[in-house]
């Protein structure tokens, strides 16, 4: 069995985050998903667990306290796209869910076009494509 990876995410509004998540084209699992969590399917081996504050808290030890917006990021979520204008639709569709432009679509590298998002609790979501040109280049 393959790795997965289960990203999960404190909020303080459950709602918001699932008007959020399912603008992204989400599938939501509702066997994981109850009045404290949601469970957001990205792929096969992908999956976000977006959980109230509160219980999200049950998970931490030595003190800690789950970060809810503000200016200071851990992590940057990154995900693919298959195509260059699947990062532009990708934005599109977060703000339409209540998301805000985070860094907007921009190619910094040859090849490489990418944006970035925050989810309503201000996590951010990047996305990105490479041209095949690109990848073929970077693995020589």
């Amino acid at each position: 069995m393959s790795r997965m990876i289960f990203v999960n995410l404190p909020t303080n509004d459950l709602s918001a985050a699932d008007r959020f998540y399912a603008a992204l084209g989400f599938t939501k699992n509702d066997v994981f998903s109850d009045e404290n969590a949601s469970s957001w399917v990205i792929s096969d081996a992908i999956t976000v667990m977006v959980l109230r504050s509160e219980f999200f808290s049950t998970f931490l030890v030595d003190g800690d306290e789950p970060v809810v917006g503000g200016t200071s990021r851990e992590a940057l979520n990154a995900l693919s796209s298959d195509t260059r204008e699947g990062v532009d639709e990708f934005l599109a569709n977060a703000e339409k869910g209540g998301g805000t432009i985070y860094r907007a679509a921009a190619e910094p590298f040859p090849g490489m076009y990418q944006g970035a998002v925050k989810d309503p609790d201000g996590h951010v979501w990047e996305i990105a494509w490479m041209s095949p040109e690109a990848i073929e280049a970077g693995g020589q």
